[in-house]
């Protein structure tokens, strides 16, 4: 559900949406999403002094109250 949420928000913010995918590595406690785009759009994705990324993760903290899991975010050039 979450990095589906990741995934299309992406593709909103992005020059090139037909690059964007992800990744999901789900252990115990933690949920890593890898977010995989075309370099050029690396710095939508971060944002200046990292607060595009910054408000992803605040959305996220979100359903982390919910479910109790914790979301780590990578964000990867797609090769």
């Amino acid at each position: 559900m979450i990095e589906g949420f990741i995934e299309e928000y992406a593709k909103l913010i992005v020059s090139h949406p037909e690059d964007i995918s992800s990744v999901v590595n789900e252990t115990n406690e933690l949920y890593e999403i890898t977010l995989y785009a075309n370099g050029d759009d690396l710095g939508k994705l971060i944002g200046k002094g990292g607060q595009m990324i910054s408000a992803i993760k605040n959305i996220i903290s979100g359903c982390k109250a919910k479910n109790g899991k914790n979301y780590k975010i990578n964000v990867t050039e797609k090769s």
